[in-house]
């Protein structure tokens, strides 16, 4: 078993900054028992005391539904070591399988909210609650949100700035080009079926 990655707090005045540069995110979710996670290319910060962001999440898909339901959802930035588990978990359903068991993925439940939460292989994470906005969520597939806790791998993020270096290159974030393409910082990967 790999060691704990050497996650520490990110405060909150800088937890913008972990998705400000446009990275894939994992979303995770649960409710009732159920729980889920996908990919999302789409997220931004919005606000920054507190701090909110916004990410566009299906309202057909299921983690909508259970982010709906719980009022929270997780936000996990992985690096380009999980390239190939992005594209998967975004590319299937978990309404009729659980994601995590189907893909072997290790998660811990968040201190706040409870949401899964993913570290092996993530820069960062983030719990938020979804901020209701009726309208919006009606008209788009638009969530905004508070975000509650946040904390990043100390060896890319770490007094509120990215550090990219070649001995951190597996934890470069990933930026979807479509068609499973990704780029990390100046380099592209092809994610593979599982």
């Amino acid at each position: 078993m790999n060691p704990a990655p050497p996650f520490r707090p990110v405060a909150l005045a800088h937890a913008s900054r972990l998705v400000n540069h446009g990275p894939t995110v994992l979303v995770t979710s649960a409710h009732g028992g159920r729980r889920n996670l996908m990919a999302a290319a789409w997220s931004m910060p919005v606000e920054f005391t507190p701090p909110r962001i916004a990410i566009v999440i299906d309202k057909r898909t299921f983690t909508r539904e259970l982010i709906q339901a719980s009022g929270h959802f997780g936000v996990c930035i992985p690096g380009a070591a999980l390239a190939d588990l992005t594209y998967a978990v975004g590319s299937v359903s978990g309404r009729e399988i659980d994601k995590f068991e189907r893909f072997g993925i290790a998660a811990r439940a968040g201190a706040v909210t409870g949401v899964p939460l993913l570290e092996q292989g993530c820069a960062a994470w983030m719990e938020c609650r979804l901020i209701p906005e009726p309208h919006t969520e009606q008209a788009y597939d638009t969530c905004f949100a508070e975000v509650l806790s946040a904390a990043a791998d100390a060896r890319i993020f770490e007094n509120g700035r990215w550090s990219v270096r070649e001995d951190n290159a597996e934890l470069h974030t990933l930026h979807h080009l479509g068609a499973g393409l990704f780029g990390r910082f100046g380099a592209l990967v092809q994610a593979r079926p599982l």
